[in-house]
């Protein structure tokens, strides 16, 4: 205990040498995969004897979010780091996308140095410069609207003109043209504006109004102002997003929602980014950042951008301040009684609670901002929803910087405002949301996205509920996030399901507004199997084997033959074959033989015939019981080399490859539905409703030599049996196969 104590404070000690606050570092020496990449990033830096803040900063961030897959390049990124060659996040973020994509490959270092902004200085005269020719350019607007401009804007043009600029700066000399603009705020500034009658916009290609469908904001839009200035982005192409929260693993739902924002993207020939809806710092983690970036790649997606709704926390918290000089927002202790009393709280106090908040002098769950939306509307959703909350945690893409992070309420519809999203594509369980979304950007005078509702894919015999879902996960009653057995992308990949199957089931089922109805497992299952009929080599195994010794064959010999990949092989195309040894010791399925023959069985029986698979017909000719008379342990049977005998059942087999050498071994798993009933999430005990039958492990099966060089993934149809795919639990010494889909109904019956 003494030593594990001694080895934490070593740890801390580092961590403060390097320039972190003592709670980040106290945070980060409590979680083990941070502090393991943390204290790699200091040694790999040399800087175990400490360096000042901003670059420690910049190795806290090295350490949490450096691409995975560009391991190899850290050192060179760290020598960039510590020699203030990159000093600002901007650049930290500039070279963790240049990297990502260059990955294990060989680094380009101009065009590294180029993408990173390396030695570039952008002097306060420059920035000033650019301040100014904005501040020109939209002079007339910021008169007209005053300190109610939407200073977010004027941030990103900067931004755009200088991305190396220093921010810190550029703040300052905005808020001092504002006022050598504007002079000081006066009583009129924080009085609400007077609506206007909204000019009917020129119709486009794409959206041009926006209708609401709740009070206060009945049938508003944007104005021709608002929508030019967007279209001036845009081009008048669509621009969608796929946002998921990075808390848990992407589930088959995801693929819907990504089908239908990338789909509709690409078929207008349009941008979708990909945005990670990062604001709880608490339940994100980079292994799901990961995950999520890997998945949609393999779902065939290419996202227009990354993006990050952290990226956008300093403009947030400025349309906040602005939200609350409005008169829309308020901080509030949180108890309901007391709602009221913050609710009419001066506008002045609230600014000063919400800098209190954000610089950290309130305690956690001691007090929140909140929308002052309609207390009397018919949604709830328009309650006075929290925009803001302390949590003192440091985020993973963010940093230590901040300690108020928004809600899903508050920055979803800021950051479509701001990405100029032209199509909020959502499930309908958001639908309620539809109001605040719209009223929010009402209030701030923001571009407001078309918004359409869709229903969800709902999946017979399954949870998709993240909390359900990491519960399974968490509770071991499923092996990992990538559990053949859930509807996870992870797990359905695992199992062998191919992205193309999953797109083409999801297009099958089609989009609608109906939100009552369940997708039958079967649905998915007979897409896989359209697909992999034509894409998976055919190959035998037996799960089960029952030796078969043939009497009247050589037990020295072995002969080849010739088996088909696929069942249309052309005699003349070599590569549609693979060799099977045929030798006196055959193997077949246990279930393939029984004492009794009947009319409908098709199997062995004794004195009766089947024909092996690219191989001869077999005749029972005696059956080797074990002591107890019932357990059978040996059949003996003769071939017939001339093929003359014609029986009507077909057998898959496995045989000896020489003599007295055993086949090769395999072990392989059999899945079910993971829930015996359609819709277990209904269920009060919907844990009770697992399927204690969902996974069935068969070791010591027997397969054809051929599949020893059976990589990870590889698909195969075992005849007879169904669909496999080689799992990553495969060794050298042992492959695993997982059973994908079995074959259809009419395919492999042998009888009764």
């Amino acid at each position: 205990m003494g030593g594990k104590n001694e080895s934490s404070s070593a740890t801390l000690e580092l961590f403060l040498k390097i320039g972190l606050d003592e709670r980040t570092a106290k945070n980060t020496v409590a979680n083990n995969k941070v502090t393991t990449n943390l204290s790699a990033v200091i040694h790999e830096a040399g800087v175990i004897e400490g360096c000042n803040r901003t670059v420690g900063n910049l190795l806290y961030t090295v350490a949490t979010k450096y691409p995975a897959n560009a391991l190899a390049h850290r050192p060179v990124l760290l020598e960039y780091v510590v020699s203030s060659k990159i000093k600002t996040p901007a650049q930290l973020e500039a070279a963790f996308s240049f990297l990502s994509n260059t990955a294990s490959e060989s680094l380009h270092v101009k065009e590294f140095e180029e993408a990173c902004g390396v030695g570039i200085e952008v002097s306060v005269e420059d920035i000033e410069k650019t301040v100014s020719e904005i501040f020109e350019l939209n002079k007339e607007s910021i008169l007209a609207m005053r300190y109610r401009t939407n200073v977010g804007d004027i941030f990103a043009n900067i931004r755009k003109r200088l991305p190396w600029a220093d921010p810190k700066i550029v703040k300052q000399l905005v808020d001092a043209k504002l006022y050598e603009l504007l002079g000081e705020r006066t009583a009129a500034d924080n009085e609400k504006p007077t609506k206007q009658k909204k000019e009917k916009p020129a119709k486009v290609e794409v959206h041009t109004e926006i209708f609401f469908s709740d009070r206060p904001v009945l049938r508003c839009c944007n104005s021709k102002e608002m929508l030019d200035k967007h279209l001036m982005v845009t081009g008048g192409k669509v621009y969608s997003r796929f946002p998921p929260e990075p808390n848990g693993y992407l589930h088959i739902g995801h693929a819907k929602a990504m089908f239908v924002s990338f789909g509709l993207a690409r078929e207008r020939d349009g941008c979708c980014y990909l945005r990670f809806d990062d604001t709880n710092p608490e339940a994100e983690k980079k292994e799901y950042i990961d995950h999520i970036q890997e998945i949609v790649s393999w779902l065939g997606w290419k996202p227009f951008k990354i993006t990050y709704t952290s990226d956008y926390f300093q403009e947030l918290y400025e349309l906040a301040v602005e939200l609350i000089r409005r008169g829309h927002a308020y901080v509030d202790h949180q108890t309901a009684e007391e709602i009221k009393e913050y609710r009419e709280k001066k506008k002045n106090k609230s600014l000063r609670l919400f800098d209190e908040m954000k610089r950290g002098m309130i305690e956690e769950g001691k007090a929140t901002l909140r929308m002052k939306q309609d207390m009397q509307s018919d949604n709830f959703n328009m309650y006075d929803l929290i925009a803001y909350r302390i949590k003192f945690t440091p985020h993973p893409h963010a940093g230590d910087k901040w300690c108020i992070y928004p809600s899903y309420d508050y920055a979803h519809c800021i950051v479509d405002s701001l990405e100029n999203i032209t199509h909020s594509l959502c499930t309908l369980e958001f639908e309620t949301r539809r109001a605040s979304y719209y009223w929010l950007l009402h209030s701030l005078d923001l571009y407001q996205p078309y918004v359409w509702e869709y229903s969800r894919l709902n999946v017979t015999n399954t949870v998709m509920s993240k909390r359900k879902l990491n519960f399974l996960v968490t509770n071991k009653h499923v092996d990992g996030w990538d559990d053949p057995r859930l509807m996870t992308l992870a797990g359905l990949r695992r199992r062998g399901v191919t992205s193309s199957a999953i797109n083409t089931f999801v297009r099958g089922i089609g989009i609608t507004r109906s939100d009552n109805s369940m997708i039958r497992m079967d649905r998915l299952e007979y897409h896989i199997r359209e697909e992999l009929n034509k894409t998976a080599a055919r190959a035998m195994i037996v799960l089960n084997p029952l030796k078969v010794v043939i009497t009247n064959f050589d037990s020295a010999s072995v002969m080849d033959l010739e088996a088909k990949k696929w069942p249309d092989a052309q005699t003349e195309d070599s590569s549609a074959f693979y060799k099977v040894p045929f030798s006196n010791v055959v193997y077949i399925e246990q279930s393939d033989f029984r004492m009794k023959d009947s009319k409908d069985y098709y199997g062995l029986a004794p004195g009766k015939s089947v024909l092996l698979r690219y191989a001869f017909p077999i005749k029972c000719t005696d059956v080797l019981l074990a002591d107890d008379n019932q357990t059978i342990v040996e059949i003996r049977a003769e071939y017939d080399p001339s093929k003359k005998t014609k029986p009507k059942g077909v057998l898959h087999w496995v045989c000896e490859p020489s003599p007295g050498v055993e086949p090769l071994k395999a072990e392989v798993r059999l899945f079910e539905k993971l829930f015996n009933s359609e819709n277990p999430a209904e269920l009060d005990d919907w844990l009770a409703d697992l399927n204690p039958n969902s996974k069935k492990v068969v070791t010591g099966a027997y397969a054809v030599p051929v599949l020893k060089s059976a990589a990870v993934g590889d698909r195969f149809q075992f005849e007879r049996l169904g669909y496999f795919a080689v799992d990553k639990d495969s060794t050298p010494d042992n492959l695993v196969f997982n059973r994908i889909v079995t074959l259809r109904d009419s395919y492999g019956k042998v009888g009764k």
